[in-house]
């Protein structure tokens, strides 16, 4: 006998096993159901607490699991990188420090090589729709870099803008010895191959450092623009897509592997595409972010089409040197741009960052 089971009487078992069984039979649990383990699951991300990220969607997202899997899923979430700063949070799951938790690839520079390609510059202006990409590429083409740990979504974030505190950025010049921080990966070579000087930092330091004058703006997305504050000291914002970071929720491989078939449908049915299941940080929501920040004071700068067209000549030869640099390491990185290009052509999405020439 399990010790479970010692303590009770003869009477408790039969009762126990006629109830559970005229449950099962009723149709009201399925088996999983009735003897799911009940499990808290701790998430983490680098989000702050109050932001729209954990607010609209890791929260929601974690009370859909409970919802679904009648309470056998419980949580905790640890938000404002509680349990690690931002760049650790995949390792962060991986160790099982956290079962899941949003992390950001492009923070790692070369772990996730092939995975860089989600941060091509794209016009993407929903986390949902970001997702559905990802997700696709993540399939064709990246799953050998995420053997570790199992991937729920990945994304590449909607489009990031050059935000300024003093100088509006109007054409390419104006960028000529500006300091802009940047999120890693592929907007750091954009801002290079457009004159100015990358400077890499966390974004909890960026208020300061463009307040001092350390940095004369920054490189990001609205929502992080809001969530950190930034339309206090940024006064200027360029709408050019620079895409943006590529990032994406995991699940430690032990937790996963240790749900029920039943509680492992549920994880996957929710979190394949949080932004979609909570409606958080969707394409509706961009439009009411960009209206908020106009409204904080920040002037919104429309380039003229010609002037875009000279920055994604720049871009497309970023990613040219890129694919060069990977396929000499021996990984497919062309067939991972025509990929990406293909998943978004599908969704009526523009690459602006795809050199024409591959499809011949």
């Amino acid at each position: 006998m399990c010790e479970d089971c010692k303590g009770l009487s003869r009477r408790d078992f039969l009762k126990a096993t006629i109830v559970g069984g005229a449950a099962l039979g009723s149709g009201l649990f399925t088996f999983d159901e009735l003897w799911a383990k009940e499990m808290n699951l701790r998430f983490s991300t680098w989000h702050p607490p109050v932001s729209r990220e954990v607010t609209t969607v890791w929260t929601p997202m974690m009370e859909e699991l409970k919802k679904r899997s009648k309470g056998t899923l419980n949580y905790t979430m640890h938000a404002g990188a509680a349990l690690g700063k931002g760049p650790e949070h995949y390792d962060i799951v991986q160790r099982g420090l956290s079962d899941l938790g949003y992390f950001t690839a492009t923070w790692t520079p070369g772990k996730f090589p092939l995975t860089d390609v989600l941060s091509l510059a794209v016009w993407v202006d929903g986390k949902d729709l970001a997702a559905e990409i990802g997700n696709a590429v993540y399939e064709r083409v990246l799953k050998d870099e995420f053997k570790d740990v199992k991937v729920l979504e990945l994304n590449g974030c909607i489009q990031s803008f050059i935000w300024t505190k003093n100088k509006p950025i109007r054409k390419m010049e104006d960028l000529k010895g500006l300091k802009l921080r940047s999120p890693g990966g592929h907007q750091t070579n954009y801002i290079k191959a457009l004159g100015a000087e990358p400077v890499f930092m966390p974004l909890g330091d960026v208020y300061m450092a463009m307040e001092t004058g350390t940095v004369d703006g920054l490189v990001t997305c609205p929502p992080l623009i809001l969530a950190f504050k930034l339309y206090e000291v940024a006064k200027y914002g360029t709408i050019l897509t620079f895409g943006c970071v590529s990032e994406g929720t995991v699940m430690n491989l032990k937790t996963y592997n240790s749900l029920t078939d039943e509680q492992k449908k549920i994880v996957e049915e929710v979190c394949s595409n949080p932004f979609k299941v909570t409606g958080g940080l969707t394409r509706e929501v961009y439009k009411q972010m960009m209206k908020e920040i106009g409204d904080k004071g920040v002037e919104l700068i429309e380039l003229p089409d010609q002037e875009k067209e000279n920055w994604y000549n720049r871009f497309r030869q970023v990613t040219r040197d890129w694919v060069q640099q990977l396929e000499a390491k021996g990984l497919p990185a062309k067939k991972a741009v025509l990929v990406m290009n293909e998943e978004c052509e599908k969704r009526g999405v523009k690459l602006v960052a795809f050199p024409p020439e591959y499809k011949s």
